[in-house]
């Protein structure tokens, strides 16, 4: 009985696997265009839906600091239809900021592979006075609270890459300026002026870095990006350890059938070797990095949740 019961399972999961996709399968993605991941999902996207033989159909959910999509997300039915594009804020950061979260990522979602590691970048508006980090911090102690900083929100990671330049900076007074909807709309209120600085992922504001509508002080990895080779390292510009890349990777609803996460994996594996995806990728400053499985990728979001638990409680960062 318990030979033929195995033999039903196995059974049945080749079927589920020979089987999916069938249909179109949607990719949430919890910011609006403009943003890292609007930016890497649909580079991903053209592939993803030829290796699958299905279309995939991208669905923006912002809001709430990516909360909304989140929630859409682990929501969903589990049956590999849906997929989520998470990041560091929405599956390791939001947890922490947000008291009253209604999921809880890494039990809610089932990891399929991390995709990519974005570094961040400090930019200010082309007229703000600052043209070096050093210039910025002494610009910001002789105006306290003159200097305002945009991010996509309050419990972002941008938010928090900010609070930590501040106190290494010296406890700098300046006004937090929070937008909705992710980084798109926080970049194009830097552009228009209505703030002056911005810790954002490389990809969000690269487009308007080449077309000299915003400059650059620093990056926010452990070397610089052959992207923009003449841009220092926070830690080579006295902010040591100063290392905060905004990680992505493809999740599902837990739940979701095993042979399909395998199928998923793969195909994202597949998807990530593409040079036309490499090449993409690179030139908006995106570094392809994937998991060695699904069941690596899941601790990892379990370490990253712990990581920066203690980062949030270490600021004092508060949703405004």
């Amino acid at each position: 009985m318990r030979l033929l019961l195995a033999c039903l399972l196995l059974g049945s999961s080749f079927l589920v696997n020979a089987q999916y996709p069938n249909k179109p399968v949607r990719m949430i993605i919890p910011f609006a265009p403009g943003g890292a991941s609007d930016f890497v999902g649909r580079i991903l996207q053209p592939r993803l839906s030829e290796l699958l033989g299905q279309q995939i159909v991208i669905e923006n959910r912002p809001g709430a600091s990516g909360n909304i999509g989140l929630e859409a997300g682990a929501r969903a039915a589990p049956d590999g239809y849906t997929l989520y594009l998470g990041n560091s804020g929405t599956m390791v950061i939001n947890i922490s900021v947000f008291p009253k979260l209604p999921v809880t990522p890494y039990k809610d979602f089932a990891a399929v592979s991390q995709v990519v590691d974005v570094p961040g970048v400090l930019v200010a508006h082309p007229s703000f006075q600052a043209n070096t980090i050093r210039e910025l911090v002494a610009t910001a102690k002789a105006y306290p609270g003159k200097i305002n900083y945009a991010s996509p929100g309050s419990g972002s990671q941008n938010r928090l890459e900010t609070e930590n330049f501040r106190k290494m900076a010296g406890n700098l007074d300046m006004v937090h300026v929070p937008y909705k909807g992710g980084a798109g709309p926080a970049i194009t209120g830097l552009v228009a002026g209505e703030t002056h600085i911005m810790f954002v992922t490389a990809s969000s504001a690269m487009p308007m870095i080449k077309a000299g509508r915003l400059k650059v002080y620093a990056i926010t990895a452990a070397k610089r990006s052959p992207e923009l080779p003449n841009v220092p390292t926070m830690a080579e510009e006295g902010f040591p350890g100063f290392d905060s890349g905004s990680w992505q990777g493809i999740f599902v609803p837990a739940g979701t059938p095993k042979p399909v996460v395998d199928r998923l994996f793969t195909v994202a594996h597949q998807t990530m070797k593409a040079p036309e995806v490499i090449e993409r990728l690179a030139k908006g400053g995106v570094e392809v990095v994937t998991s060695r499985s699904s069941a690596e990728f899941q601790a990892f979001v379990v370490r990253e949740t712990e990581k920066w638990a203690k980062i949030v409680k270490d600021s004092g960062a508060t949703v405004d």
